[in-house]
């Protein structure tokens, strides 16, 4: 039964984190009772976590989005991820990283860091900020995050260390 809660809080918290950024113009700019303080909640959340939640997008004039695309891409390629593992019959599949151990993460943290690498390179001026741009390497780094971790949030195989070398 653990189990099956802990899935069920997962996608719930994923539902919002995907849902939440696009909501969040509408609901500022809604006239109905709670929703624009509703809103302003989901936006502090999205200011403490997105670099760039000014660059947003435009979706409800004059209200941005919650995220930037960088942040977006992320978690939609987490959103791919998920869908990736409910796919998976074991989550034993080559490509979930937690299976090798040590190298599994340093896979997952090479890939998670091409989030902040691309905002570095931005902030040295060697490209200027294009949602073209950040979105797929915001997916990068979800999708890091994602082979990592789904097997182990949806209980799917075991954490196991597989040896590359020849035996």
């Amino acid at each position: 039964m653990l189990g099956r809660s802990r899935r069920f809080w997962a996608d719930f918290i994923l539902g919002a984190l995907i849902l939440g950024p696009l909501a969040a113009p509408f609901l500022a700019g809604s006239n109905l009772p709670l929703l624009p303080q509703i809103a302003q909640i989901i936006y502090t959340m999205g200011h403490h976590v997105c670099p760039q939640p000014e660059m947003a997008l435009m979706l409800n004039p004059p209200w941005l989005m919650a995220v930037c695309m960088r942040c977006y891409g992320t978690l939609m390629a987490v959103l791919g991820t998920r869908w990736l593992i409910s796919q998976s019959p074991r989550g034993e599949e080559w490509y979930w990283l937690h299976q090798y151990g040590w190298r599994g993460w340093a896979i997952a943290v090479g890939l998670m860091l091409f989030y902040p690498g691309e905002w570095w390179l931005q902030m040295q001026g060697v490209w200027a900020y294009s949602n073209w741009l950040v979105f797929p390497f915001g997916g990068v780094a979800g999708l890091g995050l994602g082979l990592l971790i789904m097997p182990l949030i949806y209980g799917k195989g075991q954490v196991r260390q597989i040896t590359l070398e020849p035996k």
